[in-house]
Order: C-alpha cells, then structure tokens, then sequence
C-alpha cells in the first residue's frame, strides 16, 4: 500500500507547477515560499529542532500556548512550526517568537521527508489535530525520532476510512509513539486503529490567556459607539447570506443594528463584498479605515488575528461552518469573552465543546432565523456571566498543564 501512495505522492510533485501556480492566483499559495514545499531554502540551518506540524489557523492557534512556554526552555535551540496555508503564516508572523520559526510542510514523499527531517535536525515531531502523514511517519519511525499526536481528533468519518485500509492503516499508526487525544471518542478510534500509548489529556482549545479581556480597545469602542453589534465569526461560504437575510429582519426592530462578519478565509472578500451589495446592504471593509455612517450595515473583517478585538465589544456571536454540512469552527474564544453563542445543527467537529457550552447556558443551536433574531435582540447587550466565564478559563489550564507534563517527557 506505501507503494500505490508513494505513486500518488509522486504524481503531485509532477502536476506540481500546474496545482501551485493555480493556487498562487487565487490566493491560496505564497509566491516566493512555495519552494518550501520541496524543502528549497534560503539559508542553511545548523541547529536541533523540535518541530510542530499544524496544518491551519485552528490548529497552530490551539499550540502557541505551548510555544510560548517551550521558548522559555534553555535546553531547546530551535522550534520549528510547519503549516499548509498562507493564512496560517500570516497568523504565524504576528506572534513574534525569537527561538521558533515558520516553514510550509513539504510534499509527503520520501526523498522530501528525509530532505527535511536531515535538514532541520529533527529531535521530536509533533502532530497537532488529524494530521497523519504516512510517508513522514514511516522516515521519522526509521530515525527513531518520537512521534506525538498532539490534541488528537479522528472523526467517526475519518475513523471509517482508515479501517477500510487495514494492515496500511495499522503499519501508520503503530508508528506514534504516543497520541493525546481532545475527546473521548478519539481516545477509543485510535486504540483500534493500532496506537499503542494513549494518554488522555482534553482539548488544548479550551485555553486562553485571561489577558484578552484588556486588549485595548478604546478606538474601536468609539468606533462602533452609535450602533448595536453582534458577531457572525468563522462564517463559511453561504453563511455570510444567511447572516445577511437575518440582519435585514433584525434591524427592522433594531434600526442601530450592525453586524460585523468575520470569514473563516478572507480570501472570500471580494465574494463577500459583491453578495452583500446584492442584498442592497452598506458595507465596510475593516482594512480601509473607513468611518461608519449611520445607514452602515455590514463591518467586514478582512484581517487574521483580530477577531478577539471584537469579541471584547459584542456579546453575542454566530459561528459559522454549522448552518452548511462542515462540522462546525471553534466557538471558546468568543465564549471565553462573554459572547453567548449561536450555532447551527452541523457541529459534529466540536460536538464535545458545544455540548459543554450548551450544558452551561452558554449557547443555543438553532438554523431558525425567527429563533435567531429572538436571541439576538434578547441579548445583544448582554455579556455572559464571569461564573461561567471561569469554568473555560479553569479548564482551560488544567489541559494546558497536562498536555505540557507528557510534551515535558520527550523535550
């Protein structure tokens, strides 16, 4: 089976120019540091490295707790983070790390692998979330370097495929040599798909530094002082014109109504832009600085990193990727700023966490615009209690220090 993907592999180092120049117009692929995919780099590298490998914005999010107090470490020279979008590196630049850099993970083949994993120096690898990368896994198992799956999450879909594999399946990850899953359903798929060491550690999403509650944010209260705000966050393709419709019927009663969009992939701008223009509704665009008039409709976050800014202002938050069929985003971090949440049914991704905020009053699931307006106008100025706050924040820590206790183990 290493054979028919090690084909596979190959033929997307053939295609290669054609998929990255696709993906360069369209926004989805650094023009410069593409070659990073191919291990091409600029400057020759002479130290050890402990590298992390998380694929998106969610993932290197949930990790930079970790980051931070590894930084702190002195036996630790180097911290290397790979991820496969643009958006990532884009979040990656604003954490100014001094021992920790960013590069593109690399085409999963052998050659490539063995480029990498001799290049960096690679002391220990780390995979955050459902990354498994069979061909990496294999070389890393044959440099006897520890491979730890870190905040591990296999969906009963993903689950499924693997067991279709069998003996492939197995070879992988018996490989890992130890996997700290986020829930409990991930903890028994990986036992039988063929993890030997398996320690349950919980969801590092739950983290956050109480410090986001004092982000400054003086010029953005005066910003948006004339209006009612509300949150519609991770919003997906689709989403943003059912928030839309909801707006309009909300600001029918609520004439000071304005919703701030922020998309999961700001590449969608334009999209955006033109679908809002379509429903006749006013919009500005956050990078423009433009000043609000009193007939604004829709604020449009087209930045990584900022959402939190505006989580500090509102108190309730739609998160998107659950009205279409995606399994949901995260919804702790406008949760841990005193947002109520709104959700559609589609959360299967995060089920434990909205079970959570659901059990505590924290949220409502629901794709009913009438429900949804209701709650919105209910509780627009409402932050949720800080009772409720501390529990996240509680739980939060305990994770973090239990991840860091077995991470700790192979430093």
């Amino acid at each position: 089976m290493y054979f028919f993907y090690s084909i596979i592999t190959h033929l997307v180092v053939i295609l290669s120019p054609f998929i990255i120049l696709i993906r360069v117009i369209s926004g989805k692929e650094d023009p410069i540091r593409f070659k990073e995919k191919f291990c091409i780099y600029s400057k020759k590298n002479n130290l050890s490295s402990i590298w992390f490998h998380a694929v998106s914005v969610g993932e290197l999010m949930s990790i930079i707790p970790i980051l931070k107090m590894l930084e702190k470490n002195i036996k630790i020279k180097q911290i290397i983070v790979t991820s496969s979008t643009t958006s990532s590196a884009k979040i990656f630049e604003k954490q100014k790390f001094k021992k920790t850099i960013h590069k593109y993970f690399p085409i999963d083949t052998n050659y490539l692998n063995k480029k990498f994993i001799k290049n960096w120096k690679i002391k220990t690898a780390f995979f955050v979330d459902s990354e498994i990368w069979p061909n990496m896994i294999k070389n890393l198992n044959k440099y006897k370097i520890p491979i730890i799956i870190l905040n591990a999450r296999i969906t009963e879909k993903s689950f499924d495929r693997w067991k279709i594999l069998g003996r492939f399946t197995k070879s992988i990850f018996e490989k890992i040599t130890l996997a700290l899953p986020s829930n409990l359903d991930t903890k028994n798929y990986l036992k039988q798909l063929g993890v030997k060491k398996i320690e349950f550690a919980g969801n590092l999403k739950y983290y956050g530094e109480k410090k986001n509650n004092k982000i400054q944010k003086k010029d953005l209260k005066n910003k948006f002082k004339n209006f009612k705000i509300w949150c519609a966050a991770s919003t997906h393709n689709g989403e943003e014109v059912f928030i839309s419709k909801l707006h309009k019927k909300i600001k029918k009663q609520e004439s000071k109504l304005l919703t701030i969009i922020i998309p999961r992939h700001i590449n969608r701008t334009k999209k955006i832009i033109k679908e809002m223009n379509e429903k006749k509704l006013k919009i500005v665009i956050h990078s423009s600085n433009k000043r609000l008039k009193k007939n604004t409709d829709i604020y449009l976050v087209d930045t990584y990193g900022e959402a939190a800014k505006f989580y500090n202002l509102s108190s309730i938050t739609f998160v998107g990727g659950s009205i279409i069929k995606h399994g949901g985003q995260n919804p702790l971090e406008p949760a841990r700023l005193g947002n109520y949440i709104i959700n559609g049914p589609n959360v299967s991704n995060f089920r434990e966490i909205y079970n959570f905020l659901s059990k505590n009053k924290m949220s409502t699931t629901t794709s009913n615009t009438q429900k949804i307006k209701n709650i919105v106008q209910k509780k627009i100025n409402k932050k949720i209690s800080n009772q409720n706050k501390e529990k996240i924040f509680k739980i939060g820590n305990m994770i973090l220090n239990k991840n860091m206790f077995y991470i700790n183990k192979y430093i």
